[in-house]
Parts: C-alpha cells; sequence; structure tokens
C-alpha cells in the first residue's frame, strides 16, 4: 500500500494496531476560498521516486499512487518487475471518480484563469482505467485490464471480480485493489455540503472519526492506495510463493431502496453470500473489518445486518472500523481495509476502533475492539465489508491457512 503514516505496509499496520491516527486538520492549498476540514493525506508519497518520472508526468495523483501500491504488492510477492509479465496474468482495479484533481484543475485553468486549452494530456490522465492501464502497462499484464467504479465498494468489488476470474481458470495471478486521491476543492465541499464529514480542529482533527461511538459526527475524507496479489493457488506452490490466507469468497447484493441510505436487508444479504461461497459458518467467523464510516445513520444499520447475519455468534463476533485512523479513501478503502484484514489473519491480532470509548446504544449487540487492538488471537476467518451509495455491497471472505 502508500501509507499515510509514510513507512511500509509493516509500519502501517504496527500504528493502527495500537490506535494511532493519520488524519490531521487539512488547509486545501489552491482552493478560491479557504477550506480547512480533518483529513487523510500521503504527505510523504514521491511519485517521482516511488514509480519514476516517465509514470509520474503523464498520470493524474490516484495514479500515482495506485502504480506505486501495485509495485509493493507485486515486489512483495516475491516477483520481479523486468520481463516477468504474462499473458496469464491481470489487474483488477477500483476508484469511485478516477482522477478528480485533472478535472478540477482543467476546470480552473478555463473558468477562473481564462486559459483557452487544457493539456493535451487531461483524458488519458482523468479517465477512471488511468491507474489500472499504467499498472499493466508497467508489470506486463496481458490477461485483462478491469476498472470496477462502485463507489465506496469500487477496489472490494475489483478484488471480488479478479477473485471470479482466477476461479474461472481465465488468470493464474491478477494484481488488484484500487487507488483514490478525492482531496479536490469541489470533492470536499460536496460531502461537506451533504453534512456527513466530521469537524475538528488542531487539536481534535485526530480523533474526529469516531465510528460507533455516542455522538458520533461523520467520516473523514483521505487519499490512499493498496493492492493484493491474487493467485491460483497452485501457481503460487509451484513458485514458493509466500501466503498470507485463502480468498475463500466473495458477496454482493444492492439494496434497491435509496441512492444514499443503506439498507441492512440489502447488507445481510451479501455477508450471507460471502460466507455461503467460503463454506464458513457464522461462529467460525472471529473479525469483522466493518465499513464504519461513522456517519449517524450508516453505523448502526451495519452493526443491524450483522446481528440478522450471525445472531447468537453477533455478542462474541470482534468487529472494528480502521476508518478511524486511516480515514475514507472512497474507491481506495475496501482495499485497503482488504489488506488489514489479510494481515489481521495472518498476524492472529486484530486492530481496534480508535478513539471509542462510548458505543452508541444503536450500534450494540457486537465485541467492539478498542485501546490497542487484540492479540495472539486464534483467528480461523474474518470478513471486510464495503458498502457504498447506490446501494452496492461487497463483501469479502477471507481464511486463514497453515502457510500464512
Amino acid at each position: 500500500m502508500v501509507s499515510p503514516f509514510g513507512g511500509d505496509t509493516d509500519d502501517f499496520f504496527d500504528r493502527i494496531m495500537r490506535g494511532e491516527s493519520a488524519i490531521r486538520l487539512y488547509e486545501h492549498p489552491t482552493s478560491p476560498s479557504r477550506l480547512v476540514q480533518p483529513a487523510v493525506t500521503c504527505a510523504q508519497f514521491d511519485s517521482e521516486k516511488s514509480i519514476g518520472h516517465a509514470i509520474t508526468h503523464v498520470t493524474d495523483r490516484y495514479s500515482q499512487l495506485g502504480v506505486a501500491a501495485a509495485f509493493s504488492a507485486w515486489d512483495d510477492a516475491g516477483l520481479k518487475r523486468e520481463g516477468a509479465g504474462s499473458d496469464e496474468y491481470g489487474v483488477s482495479w477500483g476508484t469511485a471518480a478516477g482522477g478528480m484533481l485533472t478535472y478540477e484543475k482543467g476546470y480552473g485553468d478555463m473558468y477562473l484563469r481564462g486559459k483557452q486549452r487544457v493539456s493535451p494530456l487531461s483524458v488519458p490522465m482523468a479517465m477512471n482505467n488511468a491507474a489500472a492501464s499504467h499498472i499493466a502497462m508497467a508489470l506486463g499484464l496481458g490477461s485483462a485490464c478491469m476498472t470496477y467504479s462502485m463507489a465506496c465498494a469500487s477496489s472490494t468489488v475489483s478484488i471480488g471480480e479478479a477473485f471470479r476470474r482466477i476461479q474461472r481458470g481465465e488468470s493464474s495471478l491478477i494484481v488488484a485493489g484500487g487507488s483514490e486521491s478525492p482531496l479536490a476543492f469541489t470533492i470536499m465541499r460536496a460531502w461537506e455540503a451533504m453534512r456527513v464529514v466530521a469537524a475538528g480542529d488542531e487539536q481534535t482533527a485526530y480523533r474526529a472519526c469516531r465510528p460507533f461511538q455516542q455522538g458520533r459526527t461523520g467520516l473523514v475524507l483521505g487519499e490512499g492506495a493498496a493492492a493484493l496479489v491474487l493467485e491460483d493457488w497452485e501457481h503460487a506452490r509451484q513458485r514458493g510463493a509466500r501466503v498470507y490466507c485463502e480468498l475463500a469468497g466473495f458477496g454482493q447484493s444492492c439494496d434497491h431502496t435509496h441512492l444514499v441510505r443503506p439498507d441492512a436487508q440489502g447488507q445481510s444479504r451479501a455477508i450471507m453470500a460471502a460466507l455461503h461461497e467460503a463454506e464458513l459458518a457464522p461462529a467460525q467467523v472471529g473479525y469483522v473489518n466493518a465499513h464504519g464510516t461513522a456517519t449517524v445513520e450508516g453505523d448502526p444499520i451495519e452493526i443491524s445486518a450483522l446481528r440478522q447475519v450471525f445472531g447468537v455468534h453477533a455478542g462474541q463476533l470482534a468487529v472494528s472500523a480502521t476508518k478511524s485512523m486511516h480515514g475514507h479513501s472512497l474507491g481506495a478503502v475496501g482495499a485497503m481495509e482488504a489488506l488489514i484484514t489479510v494481515l489481521a489473519l495472518a498476524r492472529k491480532a486484530i486492530p481496534p476502533t480508535a478513539h471509542l470509548e462510548q458505543v452508541a446504544p444503536d450500534c450494540l449487540g457486537v465485541q467492539h475492539v478498542m485501546g490497542s487492538g487484540l492479540r495472539d488471537v486464534p483467528l480461523q476467518a474474518a470478513i471486510s465489508n464495503s458498502f457504498a451509495f447506490g446501494g452496492s455491497n461487497a463483501v469479502l471472505a477471507f481464511r486463514a491457512t497453515s502457510d500464512a
């Protein structure tokens, strides 16, 4: 991944386990009027150093973050970058809105600064499939180059559809994930106008996002990227790959009730579909990385869905919402949370919901993980939830392996 803390993935997970927050008070640097919000940035990310000048100068920041995350996953998987591509390998990527910063710069140049033309690179930089295309070209991935745009579920769906393609034998290995850089002035104002963004100042910004907390006020926008290498089991065995865990199930559903108001019935269908495919009984699942955005309406609906699916086991189900620390990176956040879930299984450690001190009455019914998380947990399986505007629900079910 590209970590907002500036370190590698292990450093990121260690900080998440300690309940550290990457949220800071952010003042937009180029806005026509002053805009200050709690937000998460990858301030230490150096695209030239991470992915080189040739890719950097023709890409939007969301693509730069994505290519860097894909390179990181590729290296971690023990694959060579030079000449290691294959027509059996592919890429599956998620983003909610693609090159927002490129669009905003173009509009600003024309409407605010009176320019008569925009960069000839504007379209290839801004298009939603730019990140996937650059990943495919850089790594030589010839099997498929897929992009999914389903709001906050985008990268979870990208991982799930990569899983499907490998199941069907159409690819033996796929780099799957998502990236987003949504801190454009208009985007931040738009989310603010919906009254779902948490407020904060210099002293309180780090704890502005408080999922499941009594008195929670909303989400915190952030940028980021994460990637996983999904691989056919025998292919991984033959090349001696390190296996973190098994992706065992993928569930999707549509609420079909409201454009922005979530629905517990729709969410529960996606969770049940993932468990069914993974052949997991509710009691076998030890951890849920919740979608948990800290909105007043969204959090209790997700808890209700978990209670519906897990029944009597819900009271023993460890649940945490890591957006309390890394923020909500829209189309990228599902991949970030999938990565966290994978590491939780591999390390037998469950991260907390940071800043959770008093669970709201409408969010009771599960075992909320607080403080500095849980360690030495004998996890068999875990799920990661993503629920999006438009009623798109996606859930990934992971199972621990002895190879981890």
